[in-house]
């Protein structure tokens, strides 16, 4: 992965993700990272995020089905692997679009169909 390759860029962060390796991703981010839909400023938040995921969900995995890449914006849909899919219930899928700054993350909006999104609330 090079810094001029931000598709390369969301796949490594995905590889993190997939192999649980989520403090190697930490030099992916830019110190400011912004997740949207988190509505957090750095990237420890989203650590713990996936720390959470994968506590209720061992199998969870993303796959990248398409990377789009225009100037410093990266899009990936992803299909979602490893969570129950209720009967006749959508098949998981995540879309995520990321701002790329000096060759790292800054900043992500996401959205998703089938995903067990309420694990990440706290009461």
């Amino acid at each position: 992965m090079t810094a001029r390759d931000p598709g390369a860029l969301v796949r490594r962060m995905q590889e993190c993700f997939n192999t649980r390796q989520f403090d190697q991703a930490d030099d992916l981010f830019t110190p400011d990272f912004f997740s949207h839909p988190l509505g957090v400023a750095g990237f420890e938040a989203g650590k713990q995020a996936w720390r959470t995921l994968v506590a209720h969900f061992p199998g969870y995995r993303v796959v990248a089905e398409d990377i789009l890449v225009d100037h410093d914006r990266v899009a990936v849909r992803s299909s979602v692997e490893g969570i129950p899919v209720p009967d006749g219930g959508v098949q998981p899928m995540l879309i995520e679009i990321f701002r790329v700054e000096n060759g790292r993350l800054a900043e992500m909006w996401g959205l998703g169909q089938g995903l067990p999104l309420d694990v990440l609330r706290s009461d």
